[in-house]
């Protein structure tokens, strides 16, 4: 019997242990380590901040879910891994040491590099977790006037929130009838084109800005934030009277400095989701050195493939399949949506669609994937 240890609880985390239980059955231990007992579902956080579902729509009980498939559930903070022991220490939570596997996945996602934008939390509103979108919402509703700005500092990687947050801001200042007295800004350290390496997209959301009355600032990038204020790299000054940012990511630390990381701490896998340099380890989410913006889609993806490779390594045979980096995405941008597919590792054209119907599709996506997996 095999002793396979998850760790994560986010949607590469929970996606392996679900794929394995299905193909191993119960003749293996599958364990499950998370710093947190409750999945949060991040795609709906901006409809939180802006009260269009609760907190109970948007999260589910780790520990039952996975009790249910007959995955054991430990809630505790890696410190670091140890593959040539086959170890992982535990800093503390219901166990603290060491715990032995024979197998690894490795999706702790991605750390928050607050340092390098001094007042981040102090002044910066944020939609990263739970508290930090209720507490995002209720700044929205005290907002009456003034300027406000949305934005991502350099290698934060997830567009989607900042553009669904600004559209969404200003419609609800126009059903209170309070937009002529505000102005929106989203600050980007790229442009539309860069973020999602399509024209067509690029377009669309350009055009959406323009009929919003959004003000889009480019190639900025953020250094520091001040009570009233935010500073540039080049030492422009941005005052706000209310603020959303999401800061730069860096890969989690429990994986440094054990040669498998690039320099920003991303893993190094193959297209077997295989982390190079070390054996019998996968690594899927947030935390793997790939091109593109960072979203749950591709987590899911690369989680079911590193679980039946995994499982095919226990049974002796070769990779059965291969990760491919297709980005899909709904950008929901105020009563219409913008739908991506698009291949980053290849110059293939993307399918882009435009329409109400993807704000339907995203909802009900939502709906699904909490209904299958809590």
């Amino acid at each position: 019997m095999a002793r396979i240890l998850i760790l994560g609880g986010g949607f590469a985390g929970v996606v392996a242990a679900e794929s394995l239980v299905k193909q191993l059955g119960g003749d293996h231990q599958i364990t499950l380590v998370s710093r947190r007992d409750r999945f949060l579902f991040y795609p709906a956080l901006v409809r939180l901040a802006f009260g269009k579902c609760e907190p109970e729509d948007v999260t589910f009980d780790l520990r039952t879910s996975m009790l249910d498939r007959r995955i054991t559930f430990i809630e505790g903070e890696v410190a670091r891994i140890d593959p040539e022991n086959r170890e992982v220490i535990i800093a503390h939570g219901e166990v603290s040491g060491r715990l032995s596997y024979d197998y690894l996945i490795y999706a702790l996602g991605r750390r928050l590099a607050t340092e390098e934008v001094s007042g981040f939390f102090e002044h910066a509103h944020h939609l990263l977790d739970l508290d930090g979108a209720l507490k995002f919402g209720e700044a929205v509703r005290k907002f009456e006037s003034g300027r406000v700005i949305i934005g991502q500092c350099s290698e934060a990687r997830l567009p989607v929130p900042v553009y669904e947050a600004a559209f969404s801001l200003s419609n609800l200042l126009d059903e209170n009838g309070a937009r002529e007295k505000s102005i929106i800004s989203i600050v980007s350290p790229g442009t539309p084109g860069s973020e999602f390496d399509d024209p067509t997209v690029a377009r669309m959301l350009s055009e959406a800005l323009q009929r919003r009355r959004i003000d889009y600032l480019p190639n900025l990038e953020i250094k520091r934030v001040t009570q009233s204020s935010v500073i540039t790299k080049d030492g422009l000054e941005l005052k706000y009277d209310l603020l959303m940012l999401l800061p730069p990511f860096h890969g989690s630390s429990a994986a440094a400095r054990l040669g498998i990381t690039s320099e920003d701490g991303y893993i190094n896998v193959d297209w077997n989701m295989k982390v190079m340099g070390a054996e019998r380890m996968y690594a899927a989410g947030d935390c793997v050195k790939f091109s593109g913006p960072k979203l749950g889609h591709l987590a899911v993806h690369q989680a079911e493939v590193a679980a039946a490779n995994l499982a095919a390594e226990i049974a002796g045979h070769e990779p059965v399949v291969h990760y491919d980096h297709n980005l899909v995405t709904i950008i929901d941008i105020g009563g219409e949506s913008i739908y991506l597919h698009k291949d980053l590792w290849t110059n293939e054209p993307s399918s882009v669609r435009h329409g109400r119907f993807w704000n339907w599709a995203k909802l009900i996506h939502q709906k699904y994937w909490e209904a299958t997996h809590a």
